[in-house]
């Protein structure tokens, strides 16, 4: 089995891209500190909108669905599952909510991250719940013509908890150390998470998961009010794109991570700007139409009422769409379609 040293990171040559992104990050999440002490009760209202898009997203991207509806049943009022999918998505928000509430005192060990897979799969009969996978797994892309290519294979069922300890415990030493930055390590592990892929199913899923949690653990916050799992699904191509071209050499110890490390870097930046587009439109008390006008002032091309919702967390659905019709009727904005389909976009 190959070796895991993240003490060998602080001594690899970053470039100026690679330092930029984590300038910027630490730069955001100041301004991020100071939003929060002046408006704390209007961002609250960002952290139910996050968990809906980020119990949504991370399973879409797996392809387990349901109803924009039945989502927010499920995180909001924690409604029972009807069928196998809805089972899974509340086995995340279950994840989920844990990692909001107590991050702090989630110590990054194997133990721990099996507990949390076995909360994922709480709702349902999955035998290898909480275990480490007890087959061989395979990463594979099927082509147009149905022809299967196996990608990357994993480590070996037997290898799996050995490496799964030391990810951990190499994590938990630079860290604690101080050794390496943290914005390279984390990625890193979610990396190795990724390679190994511990279990039988649920392994996407949990990398999510635990990106959150690390984030959260090295004050990095965003997650919770900006879904980063609603990003990731939006560039899922670029995801698994960044992801297979680093796990090239990685049995050997001779992967180039940078391209997944920048690919996550950028993802966490981009969920900060999103958070200060927010946090303007709730920072000065507006009458909903001039919040709507503002929110709508920030789209490029089309939108849909529920992007604005997105933005203004503060308001309900029928003044936004009291606000969109007078936006649409003193000819700011034009319409199109209708029902589900209906959209917008900006005249001026």
């Amino acid at each position: 089995m190959r070796d895991f040293n993240y003490s060998a990171i602080k001594d690899q040559k970053w470039d100026s891209e690679m330092l930029g992104l984590i300038a910027a990050i630490y730069k955001e999440a100041g301004k991020q500190e100071l939003y929060l002490k002046q408006r704390p009760e209007e961002l609250e209202k960002l952290v139910s909108i996050a968990k809906i898009q980020s119990t949504e997203a991370s399973n879409a991207i797996e392809g387990i669905v349901t109803t924009s509806t039945r989502i927010k049943q499920l995180v909001e009022e924690k409604t029972t599952p009807k069928n196998r999918d809805e089972q899974e998505i509340a086995g995340y928000r279950d994840v989920l909510s844990i990692i909001h509430e107590s991050f702090d005192v989630i110590p990054i060990t194997q133990n721990y991250i099996l507990q949390l897979h076995k909360i994922m799969y709480s709702h349902m009969n999955n035998p290898m719940a909480g275990r480490t996978k007890n087959v061989q797994n395979y990463i594979s892309a099927t082509h147009p013509d149905g022809q299967t290519q196996t990608l990357f294979t994993p480590l070996d069922p037997f290898e799996t908890p050995m490496a799964l300890d030391k990810i951990c415990a190499e994590y938990n030493r630079v860290i604690g150390n101080m050794e390496v930055e943290p914005l390279i390590v984390i990625p890193t592990f979610i990396h190795d998470f990724l390679c190994i892929h511990p279990f039988n199913d649920g392994n996407g899923r949990m990398s999510r998961l635990l990106t959150t949690l690390l984030l959260y653990r090295n004050g990095f916050y965003v997650g919770k009010y900006i879904s980063l799992e609603a990003k990731i699904a939006k560039n899922k191509d670029l995801y698994y794109n960044a992801l297979r071209e680093s796990q090239n050499g990685w049995h050997e110890g001779a992967e180039d991570t940078i391209p997944f490390i920048k690919y996550i870097l950028g993802t966490v930046l981009a969920a900060y700007k999103d958070f200060e587009d927010r946090f303007s439109l709730v920072e000065t008390k507006l009458s909903a139409l001039e919040t709507v006008r503002r929110a709508s002032q920030n789209k490029i091309g089309r939108f849909t009422k529920q992007d604005i919702r997105e933005l203004c967390p503060a308001l309900s659905v029928s003044a936004i769409e009291g606000a969109l019709r007078r936006l649409v009727a003193a000819g700011e904005l034009d319409r199109e379609g209708s029902g589900r389909s209906t959209c917008y976009f900006r005249l001026k």
